[in-house]
């Protein structure tokens, strides 16, 4: 049997008779920029979250930078992040003009570590920026805590998790603003790229809405007393009717992710040579949405190995780099914990396509490489 780590095509083909039919009602109508279906999703977004405001916006990286361009950041800021984090929160820090600070990672739930944070704190640091990655939020309880006792802002990546929870409360709720990527392969994913912030400030979304669309107003028109210099990185309207449709299927999406990281744990969990992530059911104050897999193993290569030889696709997240190994832009930081995990992780096929099939054949691949070793 052959399980891919994630099948581009079946994202169209798992519906496809439906997509040739919302695509052609789309484009035949004329909705190409900024039409109905842009606010249509916007709206569910903000249902979703109960939220106040939802911007799309072309893609999560942009996101990012309209946001804290939005909130005033500039060169006289820095801004800390942990090195278990795509390259495009530190990129949109640095074109912000802000500086970005790489900190280290929690070693219990991979995320950013609060006391990372505490000790990386001088007078230059005016804000925090939490990533929550694979699906889960950070702990915003110890996060928030230093922000507040500190003086700090605190603006969200979540690029990785639409609709988890901490607590009970979704993205957004936590900082001034959240972001989100609808990236193909993400949990809620376009047929390219597309991304959006959210946010309970009403000043933030009016700025956030202007910029996206070169500085114009409500109306699609620049005003004679524009304010603000704007960009172009509108969500295109049919990615918004594509995303808008399947917002109606993703809480069933996410039931099937967390079925199959149920599965998954319920196998693993006897392995003393796998280092696993959270339950579903484990979970006190966590909703987790499992964008991704993610384990830890000393004996990762050979593991990957073994999948790979038996028709089983891994990958290691962002090519293997922490943010912090990449010193040729100018990042300087010697952080142990991020360094180890980066030696020992890869992510397993997640998304919730794959069949029952597919997971009992990962689940058996996985369970055969260990039974044949020395943990």
């Amino acid at each position: 049997m052959k399980v891919p780590f994630f099948e581009w095509s079946k994202l169209y083909l798992e519906d496809r008779e439906n997509y040739i039919d919302l695509i052609d009602r789309t484009l035949s109508k004329g909705g190409f920029i900024l039409q109905e279906d842009v606010a249509n999703f916007e709206a569910k977004i903000r249902a979703h979250l109960d939220i106040e405001h939802a911007i799309g916006v072309s893609d999560g990286t942009n996101a990012i930078l309209l946001g804290l361009r939005a909130s005033g950041v500039g060169p006289a800021d820095e801004i800390l992040l942990p090195s278990h984090a795509f390259i495009a929160a530190a990129q949109s820090i640095h074109f912000s003009g802000a500086k970005p600070v790489i900190v280290d990672i929690d070693p219990d739930d991979w995320l950013l570590s609060a006391e990372s944070i505490e000790a990386n704190i001088n007078e230059r640091t005016t804000a925090i920026m939490p990533v929550h990655v694979n699906g889960r939020i950070c702990n915003m309880e110890k996060i928030c805590e230093v922000a507040e006792r500190r003086g700090l802002r605190v603006f969200e990546d979540a690029a990785q998790a639409l609709g988890a929870r901490f607590d009970g409360a979704p993205a957004g709720y936590f900082g001034e603003w959240a972001t989100f990527s609808f990236y193909p392969s993400k949990t809620l994913g376009s047929f390219g790229d597309a991304g959006g912030l959210v946010t309970r400030h009403d000043d933030i979304a009016e700025k956030v809405m202007s910029m996206r669309n070169h500085g114009a107003d409500e109306n699609k028109m620049i005003p004679t007393d524009i304010d603000v210099w704007g960009t172009n990185c509108r969500l295109d309207n049919l990615h918004a009717a594509i995303l808008s449709y399947k917002m109606d299927h993703y809480e069933r999406d996410i039931g099937r992710r967390r079925q199959i990281a149920k599965r998954y744990q319920n196998a693993f969990i006897g392995i003393s040579a796998m280092n696993l992530p959270e339950g579903p059911e484990e979970a006190q104050r966590h909703y987790d949405v499992f964008q991704n897999y993610e384990i830890r193993t000393k004996h990762r290569d050979a593991l990957r190995k073994h999948l790979a030889d038996n028709g089983v696709g891994t990958i290691i997240q962002w090519g293997g780099l922490a943010l912090h190994d990449l010193t040729g832009l100018g990042i300087d930081a010697k952080l142990e914990e991020a360094t180890r995990f980066f030696e020992e992780t890869m992510l397993l096929p997640m998304n919730h396509m794959l069949t029952d099939e597919q997971v009992d054949y990962v689940i058996e691949t996985v369970q055969q490489f260990f039974s044949e070793r020395d943990e």
